[in-house]
C-alpha cells in the first residue's frame, strides 16, 4: 500500500485499508502482518484518541530529542527518526479468526511517519493457517 505523508512526524490510521485486504481474502483462519520497509517509519497499534497521540509524540521527544549530538546526524541529520522507529518497531501481527481481523475495541493500526513528508509503503501480508 502506498502512503503519502504530509508532516515531519505523523500518525496515519490505516486500519480500514488493512480490514479491506483481509475482507477481500478468502482466509478464514490465519495471521495478518503489517510492516514497513523504511528505517524511519513504524507500525503500531493503539487507540486513536488525540490526547493519547499527542502524549506519544511528547514521550518520543523526551526519550529521543532531535539534535542531541547523535553520530548519524553527521550524515543526514535524522538520527532521532531512526532511533524512534527502532523503539516503535517496523511491524505488527494480528490474528484472523472466522475471516475477521481480531482487534480490541479501541485498537487501531497506525503507520508512523518519523522523517517526512515522503512517499512511503506499508506491506500487508496475509498467511492462511493450514
Amino acid at each position: 500500500m502506498k502512503i503519502d505523508t504530509n508532516l515531519a512526524v505523523e500518525l496515519i490510521d490505516i486500519t480500514d485499508d488493512v480490514l479491506s485486504e483481509v475482507n477481500k481474502s478468502s482466509i478464514r483462519s490465519g495471521i495478518c502482518v503489517i510492516s514497513t520497509p523504511h528505517t524511519t517509519t513504524a507500525i503500531i497499534i493503539n487507540e486513536n484518541e488525540p490526547g493519547l497521540l499527542s502524549d506519544m509524540f511528547n514521550l518520543l521527544n523526551k526519550l529521543v530529542p532531535p539534535g542531541a549530538g547523535y553520530n548519524h546526524d553527521r550524515i543526514d541529520n535524522n538520527a532521532d527518526s531512526h532511533l524512534r522507529a527502532m523503539l516503535l518497531g517496523s511491524s505488527e501481527t494480528l490474528p484472523i479468526i472466522d475471516g475477521k481481523l481480531v482487534l480490541g475495541t479501541w485498537q487501531r493500526i497506525f503507520f508512523v511517519e518519523l522523517d517526512g513528508p515522503r512517499q512511503r509503503k506499508a506491506n500487508i501480508t496475509l498467511i492462511r493457517q493450514t
